[in-house]
């Protein structure tokens, strides 16, 4: 089957790689343009390029997707199907009746639930324990498309949004290779996704980054995991600012205040520092022990050698 892959990052470079090791025909792979990233702001292309130079494939980077060139460069590349992960632009209807099989998404949630560009991300930051990923066969809406297969996906409790990514870039590859012939065989019937249950998952605002410590305990875990390892949720530490790559609820007992001057202890205050471990820090509700952090222009350490390396005693505060 001639195939043609649309996809951007290390979520879509997993389907890529699937489908040329089963055997399918890529005449093209089309991604986002290379963008300049980093302290040095230098040109950077996407992980589905770098797949895909590295499998040999010619790779087609279209500044606008609705251009009629693109159109034309993908006609002459006659797929049978257009599969699509995380690409990044909403195709044109002209793209979407194409294929003869049509266009198939790989998106990463259990549609109709988190619809958008964040699904992964808004699943952990709302404490799902259960998520998935869904192949469809993409319409004109933003993925409201037919569901063709879904696959669940059980969220371990300490799992952060890279494992979640790398585990479902992987359900993902599996289900599209299992899905994509029996569509073409005609074994696979498209349902309409029902009308209960729609949500939304739009991209993570900068804002978002930042730690309120009024808020739960579990809540604040839930941030924590949605932003880690990268960008990384935020918080002030004597001016500063610095990122909580991971933490865990406090037991009652490593959350009593009794070294921090009484139980009624601010939100954000060091409540205790547990010894090979990390600083306890009150939430609004119950709290937190913090086991990883990156200060400004550091490496990321544990939440001990943080301890250690910053002096850090009861009594201090988190803002």
């Amino acid at each position: 089957m001639r195939v043609v892959f649309m996809g951007t990052p290390e979520f879509a470079a997993k389907a890529l790689e699937a489908l040329v090791e089963a055997g399918y025909e890529l005449p093209l792979v089309v991604t986002q343009p290379d963008r300049r990233a980093g302290r040095g702001n230098k040109l950077a292309f996407s992980d589905v390029k770098a797949k895909a130079l590295q499998l040999g494939l010619e790779v087609y980077q279209p500044d606008r997707i609705r251009a009629p060139e693109v159109l034309e460069r993908l006609r002459e590349a006659a797929p049978e199907a257009i599969v699509v992960a995380a690409y990044g632009r909403i195709l044109p209807p002209e793209i979407l009746e194409l294929p003869p099989l049509g266009c198939l998404n790989i998106h990463g949630s259990l549609l109709p639930a988190y619809r958008g560009a964040a699904p992964i991300q808004r699943a952990l930051l709302d404490g799902q324990k259960v998520t998935g990923v869904t192949v469809m066969k993409m319409d004109a809406g933003m993925d409201t498309g037919d569901m063709l297969l879904q696959k669940v996906y059980l969220v371990p409790e300490a799992m952060d949004c890279g494992g979640l990514f790398e585990a479902l870039a992987e359900l993902g590859a599996r289900a599209l290779l299992e899905a994509l012939p029996a569509w073409a065989q005609g074994r696979l019937e498209a349902r309409p996704q029902p009308a209960e249950g729609v949500s939304y998952a739009p991209k993570l605002g900068r804002e978002e980054e930042r730690i309120d410590w009024k808020e739960t305990a579990e809540k604040i875990r839930c941030r924590i995991r949605a932003f880690s390892p990268a960008p990384g949720a935020n918080t002030l530490f004597n001016g500063k600012e610095i990122k909580i790559l991971s933490a865990e609820r406090a037991t009652e007992r490593e959350g009593s205040a009794l070294e921090a001057g009484g139980a009624g202890a601010p939100a954000g205050t060091v409540l205790r520092l547990i010894k090979g471990k990390g600083p306890v820090v009150a939430a609004g509700e119950g709290a937190l022990l913090l086991t990883q952090l990156r200060p400004p222009g550091k490496n990321a350490m544990s939440g001990d050698a943080y301890v250690n390396g910053y002096r850090l005693s009861p009594g201090q505060r988190f803002q």
